[in-house]
């Protein structure tokens, strides 16, 4: 090879990975097989920076199927069903271009889950933007970003007759450089019959299927292992074109495959396309493969076999398939009008022969390509930043009125209603959607086939995790949670996509590594494991990267679907609660960031005891039938709560809650909800046997919100909450 320098900068290898891979193969590497290398061994593929601190995350509990390291997790919600999810960043494609970067992120995730034998029955997404509310440069490139993920994310959704029900959109300058697209997708499936992603069996074939392979997304999965510059633009190549109308093909044909028993495994294309898929089914069953890259379905002309294998051409699997199946298979895949080849089959030789019409271009041992991946353990350094701001509190800034405070924190970005966004998107398909964006906490769908219903909220909130890199993490876990408990669903697990900076930075690697810490003992504690997720690193543009954001996306069961709990208020003359402790906490509250321009202070306490104590209230009051509705206390604290109850409602209430400090109103104390009640008496009376501390705040009813001494017109709440977002994200339209 000419210029190896330049070979391996251009794949982002290091003299020390080259010497290694010279030793695996013990020669001197082709230009495939470096490429391979680099894709195996990318951060988006090996987890190379972040490993180290993933494995001390709790994976089981009882109702643990599938915890992380196949497509997507697997939880038991009873009587032989399954829920299976995932989440999954396409961050840097959708910076690039964002429709067909965030279209693809959709794609993706839905593969992951259809993978595993489940129809997918949901959809929701976490996004993060930078500015959007000026008249430069930079706010009218953001609401272009904005537009194009928006449309992605909705036409993908739409076409493939999955309904996204919810998600969470965020806004703040520390994105301006890196916007962040998550995307989650949970289905269903018979417990006994799920599918996973293995190649074993000597001799059987390895078929490929779906749409045929060209050079889109060639190198994507490098492309994400790095940060972005000013060239970063000239990486539009990168990025995969979805067909939606192609993944429904796929997505029927491969659920009528499951039908029958054809196949030993299955494994979604997804980054590093070919390459990880075939690596990773061999390796997990310590199996050879072997595969002739003539014989794989081209859309373009002229394609290497390099072009081949690194390929992330959209809506295309893997299978292995039992010996003498093959022609079934074909036929069925045929019949869906989609492409089909049987490409290679599955050796005992522990390596991965690739052939090109019959000649052998690479061989690779498969075993060291996962298992010698680089495990890298970088440096890490507490920012310094830490020290400068956490001692500041709202008492550093002159004192503002309630009045202005709220009228400020109200018709924020952050809490006005994103109809606008999910209008966008369909979702009632499939019938099956009882609680859809808009209706504040978390988004549940029942399950025709059992009677029960499934709650699922993503939730992180950036700032705490810039002031407080670890305890903010666990509250992203906690906030998650009591969202989805909030709807009468008991929390069961997480799946996570945790984005961050660059790994390179040790300031960086710190903030990981805390994040981690408290993922950890937050899914300990309240029993919910991680079961699934992804890892983005290098959201940094021109040396400047995001705020830490591990978005969390928890699943619940509620036992019972016609016990759903709402989270707006429902008969006027009835009587309101606050559940929980509220104290005076505005480190990286809304309150800050609005009056003062600051994300600086200490995080409100972080209690799991009192966290998980609310849960298992606010679910057994529902089950026995005491709440009319259940609302948590988060961003903007009390008074943002319930202005947003009264404005969803169309219901004013009015609330008087002692505080120390008249700003309390504001504050953002976690492990508290706000619950509307009927039978006062017997609520009372169950509170009090279960050791919850409730203070009874007022009423639902009339058309104002008053809380404490805000004053507030319904009518004209209602007009900003609903408009004001659709003014800024079309003004230059």
């Amino acid at each position: 090879m000419q210029n190896i320098d330049e070979v391996l900068k251009t794949h982002k290898l290091t003299q020390d990975d080259y010497t290694h891979i010279k030793k695996i193969l013990e020669r001197e590497p082709n230009l495939l097989e470096i490429g391979i290398f680099s894709a195996m061994w990318s951060e988006h593929c090996s987890y190379k920076s972040s490993k180290k601190y993933l494995n001390g995350f709790p994976t089981e509990a009882p109702w643990v199927i599938q915890g992380p390291g196949e497509n997507a997790g697997v939880i038991d919600i009873g009587d032989g069903m399954a829920a299976v999810f995932k989440m999954e960043s396409h961050n840097h494609p959708s910076f690039i271009e964002p429709y067909q970067g965030a279209a693809t992120g959709v794609g993706g995730i839905l593969r992951d889950v259809f993978t595993m034998g489940a129809r997918p029955i949901a959809n929701m997404n976490a996004l993060r933007f930078g500015n959007v509310t000026n008249d430069d440069k930079i706010s009218r490139h953001q609401r272009y970003l904005v537009r194009g993920v928006v449309a992605g994310i909705g036409d993908y959704g739409n076409c493939m007759g999955v309904p996204t029900i919810g998600g969470e959109t965020f806004f703040d300058d520390a994105y301006n450089g890196n916007i962040l697209v998550n995307a989650f997708t949970l289905g269903t499936c018979k417990s006994d019959e799920i599918f996973y992603g293995k190649a074993e069996g000597i001799g059987n074939p390895v078929i490929y299927v779906g749409s045929k392979t060209g050079r889109d997304g060639l190198g994507g999965a490098v492309m994400s292992s790095d940060s972005f510059t000013e060239e970063s633009k000239s990486l539009r190549p990168t990025v995969q074109v979805g067909d939606p109308f192609a993944e429904k093909l796929l997505l029927e044909a491969c659920l009528e495959l499951f039908q029958h028993d054809y196949i030993v495994g299955i494994q979604d294309m997804g980054a590093a396309g070919l390459t990880s898929s075939s690596f990773e089914m061999a390796g997990r069953s310590g199996s050879g493969m072997k595969m002739d890259l003539g014989l794989v379905p081209a859309r373009e002309e002229g394609m290497t076999p390099y072009e081949f294998m690194l390929s992330e051409s959209q809506e295309r699997m893997l299978i292995c398939a039992k010996k003498g199946y093959e022609d079934k298979i074909i036929d069925i895949f045929e019949k869906w009008d989609l492409d089909v080849a049987v490409i290679g089959e599955v050796t005992d030789t522990g390596n991965m022969e690739l052939l090109w019409h019959g000649e052998a271009v690479g061989e690779i041992p498969i075993d060291p390509i996962t298992e010698e991946a680089p495990v890298l353990d970088r440096p890490i350094q507490r920012p310094a930043y830490l020290d400068q701001i956490k001692d500041t509190t709202i008492d550093d800034f002159e004192k503002v009125s309630n009045d202005e405070a709220f009228d400020k924190m109200f018709s924020s970005l952050e809490v006005v209603n994103k109809a606008w966004i999910y209008e966008q998107y369909d979702s009632m398909v499939q019938t099956n959607t009882v609680k859809e964006p808009g209706s504040l906490d978390a988004s549940v769908v029942r399950i025709k086939e059992n009677g029960k219903a499934l709650a699922m909220s993503s939730d992180c909130n950036p700032r705490y995790c810039y002031i407080d890199p670890e305890g903010g993490a666990a509250a992203a876990v906690m906030e998650s949670g009591r969202n989805v408990a909030m709807s009468g669903s008991q929390p069961l697990a997480i799946t996570d996509c945790l984005n961050y900076g660059n790994p390179e930075k040790p300031e960086t690697m710190w903030q990981f590594a805390k994040g981690c810490e408290g993922i950890k003992n937050a899914c300990k504690a309240l029993n919910t494991p991680v079961v699934s997720g992804n890892v983005s690193l290098y959201n940094e543009t021109n040396g400047v990267g995001v705020f830490p954001t591990p978005s969390i996306a928890m699943v619940g069961l509620n036992e019972d679907q016609n016990k759903i709990l709402p989270s707006v208020f429902q008969k006027e003359g009835t009587s309101l609660y606050l559940i929980g402790e509220s104290r005076s906490e505005f480190g990286g509250s809304l309150y800050m960031k609005e009056m003062f321009g600051k994300v600086e202070g200490e995080l409100p306490v972080v209690d799991f005891e009192k966290e998980l104590k609310l849960w298992n209230f606010i679910v057994s009051a529902n089950k026995e039938g005491l709440l009319n509705c259940a609302k948590d206390v988060n961003v903007g604290g009390l008074a943002i709560a319930l202005a947003k109850m009264s404005v969803i409602s169309g219901k004013g209430a009015a609330v008087g809650v002692r505080l120390e400090d008249e700003r309390d109103i504001f504050s953002e104390s976690f492990s508290r909800a706000i619950v509307e009640v009927d039978d006062t008496d017997a609520f009372e009376a169950y509170a009090e046997k279960n050791g919850i501390v409730i203070d009874r705040i007022g009423k639902v009813g009339g058309n104002q919100l008053i809380c404490n001494d805000l004053k507030k017109d319904l009518e004209q709440l209602q007009n900003i909450y609903y408009n004001q977002f659709q003014e800024i994200v079309e003004q230059d339209i």
